[in-house]
Order: C-alpha cells, then structure tokens, then sequence
C-alpha cells in the first residue's frame, strides 16, 4: 500500500512542504523512506507535520490558501485515501461528479446541459470556503459510518487538526476545515457534502435533479417560485451544518430559448468553466432557432488568453514553429479536449489568438516582414494548411491569422 501511495504521489507530483524536501531529494533514498512510513504508520506513532501554507490567485480575485503537505505526508495520506475510499466511494449519488474515479467536469456538462432543455429554471450555488470551513464533529461522525479500520479514523483526526505554517512562520492551529492541498482532502470534503447536500436533497427534493462537482452545483426546478422556496430551505441547511453560500455565485436562472419567452434577469450561469446562455443553434432541416447551451466562459476566454500572452513568443526568435509547437501543443490540445467539445466556434476565437502571437513573432523573427502585416498573414496560413498537424488547433482547421 505504501508503494502504491508513492507512486501516485510521484505521477501527481507537486512540491515540498515544510521540511523543503522535494520529490527529487525523497527519491534519493526512497526505500528507507517508505519503510520509515510503514513502520509508523504500522504502530500507530505516525503524527503528521503541519502543513505549509501557500497563497494562490483565485480568478474571480483575491487568494486562496493551499495547506501543502511534505512529500512522506501526502504518500500517507495517500496510503489511508485508498484504503478507505472503497468502502466510501459505493455510497456516492450518481449526480456526483467531483473527485471521482470515472466521472469528469465533461460529464457533469453534459448531464446539465440535457437537463436545461427539460426543466426551465436553474438553482446555481455555490459555497463559500469549503475545505475552510468543514466541521470536525460532523466529518468524523461521517468517517465513522464508512471506515472498517480504526487506523484509518486515528490518522484521518490527527490530519485534520494538523497546524498550518504561513510563510512569515506564523503557525495557526486548525479548529475546522481541512487543508487544501492535502491527498485525502478531496475525498473528505466529498464525503461531507455527501451528507450535507445530497443525501438532503435526494431525501427532500427528489423531483429535483442536481448535479455537483464539489461545492459548485445546479439544481433543476420547474418554476422560479419553486427555486426560491429551495434556495431558502438550502440556505438554513448550510447554515445549520456551519457552511455559507455564497451571496454572488448563488443566482436563480432561467433557461430562456425559443419556446420560453418569459423576461427574467439572469439568463445565463457558469459551471466548470463552462457559461450556459441562450444560443443559436441549427436544426436537422436548417433552421435557425434559439436553445440554451454550454460554451467555453467569459473568464476562461480571458485566462487562456493571459496564458498565451504570458508565453512571450516575441522572445522566442531563436527557436524555430516545431520547438514552439513542442513546447506548447500539450497546453493547445488540453483545451480543445475540454472546451472544444460544447460551442466549439467560441474556442476558435481564442485560440485564434496563437496565431495572432505567431504572426508577431514571425515578424520579429524575419526582419524583412517587420512591417508587412499582410503579407505575414498570407506566409503563415500557407504554412499552417501546409503544415497542419505541427499545431493541434491547426490540425482541426484553426488556421486563420489574426492581427
């Protein structure tokens, strides 16, 4: 088991915690290292450290605080995740989508995106500072129900009372949550909301489909009473289980098309990158009508954009488009992989702009196109029909040059 935790700590990697001992350094010495776990966490004498605390930029603004375990802590952490996510995964309702083997954001898209056609009205919530604000008692009363090992339930408690260290080395002892960051957190955070939500609304509001991936979920309803009414009973219920929703990113909306001419505000919602908006769309025999679909959001739109601009290709002119092409293919094919499947022609538009930089650089390269926009463009969309399968986008036809 502690082999097998390694090697997925390994493949997921990541860096150190407070020890500052990376994945590189551990490797050194790996056998005595994973014995020095096993024999801990084997008599019970394995305490875990306090974890390090890392500020992120979160994309609707401000920081998010990551509790970065060391590298032994996640394989233990690791080792106890699958132990006990057997007995836990096969209580999980089926509209639950996140941190589960199988299931993907892709699949909750779809789910959502089939139900808006059917139900008219949309409860989009959010909570606020999840893994913040878990509740010990209740957490361990859930483990409790589902773990066969009482190893398993020991390390879990010490876990999640572990000490975090911010970087001035202020250390905050921890009276709910769990830290960001850690291996087995995911699993916990889903376990609690498991109870919190699901289960409450399976139990309450079974007419009503949901889907969830974390914290961020719809719920399906027939009427904006109806949605109001669920939106106030949902607000006691987080309250009650020490969670808060979050004021701006819970919204009712109604899913307007053709056939729904009511005028309501919100008609449009985001979940998992993915923006839900009346769009047109195309018939079997040509007709154009509004429906209401997914397609890639406003704020991804911007942050691959930022992505692109931050790769400084007017710094690369001593390379040549096969070294840039290696280098940025993988980032280009995970987002026609993931947005490219709904409103494919709202990608296009942003991938559009690594030619836009691509001309840029080809200008800056070439001295002689310095001041030959045109002409540039023509080059390289020769280049990009000729070459199509040097880039991923343009080898699914993204070939036109911007700029």
């Amino acid at each position: 088991m502690i082999l097998q935790a390694y090697k997925l700590v390994k493949d997921n990697k990541g860096a150190g915690g407070i020890d500052e001992v990376s994945l590189d350094i551990f490797d050194r010495d790996w056998k005595n290292n994973l014995y020095k776990i096993w024999n801990r966490m084997a008599s019970g004498t394995y305490f875990p450290p306090p974890v390090k605390a890392v500020p992120i930029p979160k994309k609707s603004g401000g920081t998010r605080i990551l509790g970065i375990p060391t590298i032994e802590d996640r394989i233990a952490q690791m080792v106890v995740k699958l132990s006990i996510e057997k007995n836990i995964e096969t209580c999980f309702h089926q509209d639950s989508y996140g941190y589960r083997p199988n299931k993907s954001t892709l699949d909750a898209i779809e789910i959502t995106r089939n139900r808006c056609w059917k139900y008219n009205w949309v409860l989009e919530f959010d909570s606020i500072g999840l893994f913040d604000n878990i509740n010990h008692d209740l957490l361990m009363r859930t483990v409790e129900k589902h773990s066969k090992n009482s190893w398993e339930i020991l390390y879990i408690k010490r876990w999640i009372v572990a000490p975090i260290v911010f970087q001035d080395g202020r250390l905050e002892e921890r009276i709910r949550g769990v830290p960001q960051g850690g291996a087995i957190s995911p699993l916990l955070a889903n376990l609690f909301l498991h109870y919190v939500f699901d289960c409450w609304m399976t139990q309450n509001y079974a007419n009503n489909p949901w889907c969830r991936y974390a914290d961020d979920a719809i719920i399906h309803c027939k009427s904006h009473k109806q949605a109001k009414f669920i939106k106030d009973k949902l607000n006691e219920r987080m309250q009650s289980c020490g969670l808060e929703l979050h004021a701006t990113k819970t919204k009712i909306v109604y899913c307007k098309d053709s056939n729904r001419k009511e005028y309501y505000e919100n008609c449009n919602f985001t979940f998992l990158g993915y923006e839900f908006r009346p769009r047109k769309a195309k018939g079997k025999k040509g007709v154009v009508f509004t429906s209401f679909l997914p397609a890639i959001s406003s704020n991804a739109k911007k942050s691959i954009r930022q992505s692109i601009k931050e790769w400084r290709l007017l710094w690369m002119t001593n390379q040549n488009l096969i070294d840039i092409a290696k280098r940025y293919n993988s980032v280009i094919q995970g987002c026609l992989n993931y947005y490219g499947k709904y409103g494919r022609k709202e990608l296009v538009k942003v991938l559009e702009h690594v030619n836009k930089h691509l001309c840029q650089w080809f200008r800056r390269k070439y001295k002689s196109y310095k001041r030959k926009k045109e002409l540039t463009r023509k080059v390289m969309t020769s280049i990009a029909i000729r070459e199509q399968n040097m880039f991923a986008h343009w080898k699914v036809g993204i070939t036109k040059m911007v700029g």
